[in-house]
């Protein structure tokens, strides 16, 4: 549902660190340069603007180093966002200030159910009409059959198997609404057929491009942005018709992120193709 301009969210990195550690990526021994993530930051911020993209700006706030990860601040589907319910205590004072800026903005907020935990696009992704769901590290399969049946959709949940893997985002990018990049080995054995499946060009990635984060990249109509040190990756995305845009990342791959984890896209992916 990608509109001429499309819209995204980000939150500067002026607070991002590592605090504490909720993923195998995550070292408070291994330090982002505060410096160096902040440029990082930047360009991939300018690349989205020189692609088209309206960026829209939440305000970092300290004691909140995740918060520039807008991936996770929720599922949107058209005016309506389903906030997230963080698994981690760490990352649980994110929720109010995300609902905050929704509101704001003119969205309509949903609240899950106390049960579950939910991490919004860091953990469903439409492909098409149809939502897929990475479940059990981060997100329960019960919150997101719940939300495909206030959106009215097919939700396909995928169980994630390995802990440096622990959002869908991560090792799933839909690209189109028939073609997505995956690093299989993350998914369970149902989830690996289920992509097979129910998308027909599906591209998988090389083991060591999977660890680059290639998987977790953001789509603009045939542009695609990723973490640089994917060649094998960028040439079959150019060999598709795509054109991938390298830009480095490796800060943020520190606690478990790259450029979609950077991002929450307000309009729609160009991937998705909602109920109506």
């Amino acid at each position: 549902m990608p509109a001429e301009r499309p819209a995204i969210l980000m939150c500067p990195a002026d607070y991002y660190g590592i605090e504490y550690e909720i993923n195998p990526w995550m070292s408070r021994g291994r330090q982002s340069d505060p410096a160096i993530a902040r440029g990082q930051w930047l360009a991939l911020h300018d690349l989205l603007i020189s692609l088209g993209a309206d960026i829209h700006l939440m305000q970092p706030a300290p004691g909140l180093p995740d918060l520039v990860f807008t991936a996770n601040a929720g599922l949107v589907w058209e005016q309506t966002v389903f906030l997230s319910r963080f698994r981690h205590p760490a990352r649980q004072g994110e929720t109010p200030l995300d609902d905050a800026w929704f509101q704001q903005h003119g969205f309509r907020t949903v609240e899950l159910p106390e049960d579950w935990s939910f991490e919004g696009a860091g953990d469903a992704l439409f492909c098409g009409e149809t939502l897929f769901a990475g479940y059990l590290i981060r997100s329960d399969a019960a919150a997101m059959q719940w939300v495909g049946s206030e959106i009215g959709c097919r939700v396909i949940p995928m169980q994630l198997v390995d802990d440096r893997y622990y959002h869908l985002d991560t090792c799933f990018c839909p690209l189109d609404d028939e073609t997505a990049i995956c690093w299989l080995p993350a998914f369970d054995e149902y989830g690996q057929r289920a992509l097979r499946e129910h998308i027909p060009q599906l591209i998988e990635v090389a083991p060591e491009e999977a660890a680059r984060f290639c998987c977790n990249a953001v789509v603009i109509g045939r542009d695609v942005v990723l973490n640089t040190g994917c060649p094998q990756l960028e040439a079959t995305l150019a060999e598709r018709g795509f054109r991938p845009h390298a830009t480095p990342l490796d800060e943020f791959i520190k606690a478990g992120g790259s450029a979609k984890c950077l991002t929450l896209r307000l309009d729609g992916e160009d991937a998705a193709r909602w109920p109506q």
